[in-house]
């Protein structure tokens, strides 16, 4: 039998007019250190509480981006974190559909063990990873004095380098974003009939005609869903920036705003928190875009 409030309207508004107070409530919550962001960075005289701006002013703005290293430190880490996730998609995609259409008995055993780099935390693995990374830059760096001198090498190791270098962020960044996305991707493709990809195979065509034709629309979903978890998860990293980029003109986002609030004996609340609200803005961006795309993902993927 239905519970007895099922036919009851009354109740039943009750009880909805309660879960929405709630999660009001809850959201408010949450909302409030956002909302101080904001305030404290557009007041002249922010402070550690929350207080309505006497003054409004862009001046915290303008210091990020004309007086310090605002611009290199976000588009440091807009080119390490997006070049980071562009190759756990790629990665995934691949993977995922590999995974999910294979019956090979050591898929599951694999799937698991991936995920051993997500369990583990970063803070056990940095100083065998750090051991790692320091060999082989050391080996490049060798390589790359003995074709160009002392002075290109140094500047070639910039942008190529494991230590102190952008690309030895990016595959660190990119293999601890990895596992979760190829698990996304892989129950995605579960959820693809394999009737597309026969019909495209009836129709004559070749097998990179079915992955650009085929198999990236149908994964748009899921790849958007993969991206958007690793670009959030990887623009939020501090501890392998910190410890694998010393030089100023590599400093990304989170490296910036915690040597600024470190080098100044009085904390200025005010260039902080516009420092923080530019910091999480590209993470509020990529979830605008990929929402749709996450919630097609969770909620059965393809239907068909």
């Amino acid at each position: 039998m239905a519970p007895h409030h099922a036919h009851n309207p009354s109740k039943r508004r009750g009880a909805d007019l309660s879960a929405y107070a709630t999660l009001s409530v809850i959201s408010i919550f949450c909302a409030i250190p956002f909302f101080w962001v904001l305030l404290a960075s557009i007041d002249g005289n922010a402070s550690l509480f929350l207080q309505w701006p006497r003054e409004l002013t862009i001046d915290n703005y303008v210091r990020i981006f004309m007086q310090e290293d605002g611009t290199r430190w976000v588009l440091n880490s807009l080119f390490v974190v997006g070049t980071a996730t562009l190759i756990v998609m790629v990665l995934a995609g691949l993977g995922g559909y590999a995974l999910s259409r294979t019956r090979a008995w050591w898929k599951r055993p694999f799937l698991y063990t991936i995920l051993l780099i997500r369990v583990l935390p970063t803070t056990a693995l940095i100083v065998p990873l750090y051991k790692v990374l320091l060999t082989a830059n050391n080996w490049l760096g060798g390589v790359l004095r003995a074709i160009f001198g002392n002075g290109p090498a140094r500047e070639i190791l910039k942008y190529v380098g494991f230590i102190d270098g952008y690309l030895g962020l990016i595959l660190v960044l990119a293999t601890m974003q990895l596992p979760l996305a190829l698990w996304i991707m892989k129950t995605f493709f579960d959820t693809v009939p394999r009737d597309y990809e026969e019909a495209a195979l009836m129709d004559g065509a070749t097998m990179l005609q079915r992955i650009r034709r085929v198999l990236i629309p149908l994964a748009l979903p899921g790849l958007g869903a993969a991206g958007l978890f690793a670009f959030i998860s990887a623009w939020g990293d501090f501890l392998l920036p910190l410890i694998l980029l010393s030089s100023p003109d590599l400093q990304t986002l989170p490296l910036g705003l915690f040597r600024a609030f470190l080098r100044v004996n009085t904390i200025d609340y005010g260039f902080l928190a516009a420092l923080a609200f530019v910091y999480l803005l590209p993470a509020v961006i990529a979830f605008g875009f990929a929402r749709r795309f996450l919630v097609q993902t969770f909620s059965g993927g393809v239907k068909g």
